[in-house]
């Protein structure tokens, strides 16, 4: 069977992502205005990425963002270190009063039919600072990197880290490696500085360049402007809309290989139906559904993300990429954080269709 990506056979990174590095402070179940004390998780999206391949699938892999000289930015760099992702940082020298920072998300969990709450304090974030010409790319393509990630949350920071990822992306291509985009739209991010019309013309030029497209139908929709079809879908677990959607995105962008979604049911905080779908050169592929106990559903996401990298990495074939992508989706809501503590085997044997039941 011929493979979906023409991917490098070797480098010296598998995996290398350009986006921002945040700490997330999580007060547990206790919402913020209550809170006397919570945990500090180091997060980005792209992070989040790199650091599970890292950590479970066993990948080498890399992370070009800014770091800000301050004791948050040594914190988070231990982070990064003890994942053991090789960073690439554009460092800036904060001023000791008000940067430039590392951006913060405060997010509690919630519990059954209460919400998590998310919010952010990004004000003078170092990453929203990165622009064109801040990186090498040449000499890191040059060592050699299979595969190159990005997402629409680094995209929306600030009028330049568009054009980065552009600059990366255009390298990658040059130097062999296949690119990847999660859309992420985030509509508070891109409503300080243009809204929609800006998040299309910024997101629209970025995956030109995009071999593998992660988001749903409102990310497509909202995030690339195409026209949502006249199909309904019975339920979240359904991926009807996300499939019919599929013809506007090749004929939009006839160079993406691969589409791919979660699919989520949410019935209360700490219960969910879980799902995923994928499109790989014109045919569709889907996970099974499996009920999720959640601790933490931060990053699982970015979780099915890494997973369906990793198969297609690995050149499994396009099904099991897909249920390894949702099994460690899955593995990862039942931990706290943002990044994996699942192991490769246990991925494996939970996409093979494993069980909760007691390892002796």
């Amino acid at each position: 069977m011929k493979p979906v990506l023409s991917i490098p056979s070797g480098g010296a990174l598998d995996f290398l992502s350009l986006g921002a590095l945040v700490h997330r402070l999580d007060p547990g179940i206790i919402p913020f205005r209550k809170a006397t004390e919570c945990k500090i998780h180091v997060s980005g999206g792209e992070f989040n990425c790199a650091a599970n391949l890292q950590d479970c699938f066993r990948l080498n892999t890399g992370i070009a963002t800014a770091m800000a000289d301050y004791p948050i930015g040594d914190l988070i760099a231990e982070r990064v270190r003890a994942m053991g992702v090789k960073p690439f940082y554009k460092r800036f020298k904060h001023n000791g009063v008000n940067g430039p920072n590392m951006a913060t998300v405060y997010s509690d969990q919630g519990l059954g039919v209460r919400a998590p709450v998310v919010f952010y304090n990004r004000s003078n974030e170092a990453a929203a600072q990165l622009k064109p010409g801040d990186f090498n790319w040449s000499e890191i393509f040059g060592a050699g990197v299979r595969w190159f990630h990005s997402g629409g949350i680094f995209a929306a920071l600030s009028q330049t880290t568009g054009d980065l990822i552009i600059e990366a992306m255009k390298a990658a291509k040059a130097a062999g490696a296949v690119t990847s985009f999660d859309l992420n739209y985030r509509e508070k991010l891109w409503n300080i500085w243009g809204g929609q019309e800006k998040a299309l013309s910024v997101m629209k030029r970025i995956v030109e360049h995009v071999d593998v497209l992660v988001g749903n139908e409102e990310d497509l929709q909202k995030g690339l402007g195409l026209k949502g079809p006249d199909v309904h879908a019975a339920s979240k677990l359904d991926p009807s809309v996300f499939v019919a959607m599929m013809d506007d995105v090749v004929r939009s962008f006839p160079q993406v290989k691969v589409v791919a979604t979660t699919l989520r049911e949410v019935h209360s905080t700490n219960r969910h139906s879980w799902g995923a779908v994928a499109w790989m050169d014109g045919q569709t592929y889907q996970a099974p559904t499996c009920e999720l106990d959640v601790h933490d559903r931060v990053g699982g996401g970015d979780g099915f993300a890494s997973g369906l990298f990793y198969g297609l990495l690995a050149g499994e074939p396009p099904k099991e990429c897909v249920k390894l992508g949702w099994a460690h989706g899955a593995l990862l809501t039942t931990f706290p954080g943002d990044t994996t503590m699942a192991t490769l085997e246990q991925v494996k044997a939970f996409a093979q269709g494993g069980s909760a039941r007691i390892q002796r």
